[in-house]
């Protein structure tokens, strides 16, 4: 499945923000009992590995230039978590990348 979050800010933004809080994908994740692995790949792009309900879920982050591509792939026995999934993904990104309100 594939998520796309646009945004105004510039890469390197998003990608501060994206470093120094991916600690916290783990807690937008329904269930609360996920663990979240991140390494970047390149400056553009951010792997995870979500391990949740006994399951390893991969995917990635794409930072491009007006948008971040969010990128999961589901068993397919889980298809059926795509809309929890894909909302989850929807409302922690933009929280990931929107950064601190005054």
């Amino acid at each position: 499945m594939r998520i796309t979050l646009p945004h105004d800010l510039d890469k390197a933004t998003v990608r501060e923000r994206l470093r120094s809080r991916s600690h916290e994908i783990a807690d937008h994740i329904p269930g609360g009992m996920a663990q979240v692995e991140t390494s970047w790949s390149s400056d553009d792009r951010m792997e995870m590995t979500v391990r949740a309900m006994g399951q390893d879920l991969r995917g990635a982050v794409e930072l491009e230039d007006k948008q971040v591509v969010f990128t999961v792939t589901l068993p397919a026995f889980l298809g059926f978590m795509e809309p929890i999934v894909e909302n989850a993904i929807r409302a922690g990104g933009h929280k990931l990348i929107e950064g601190p309100r005054n």
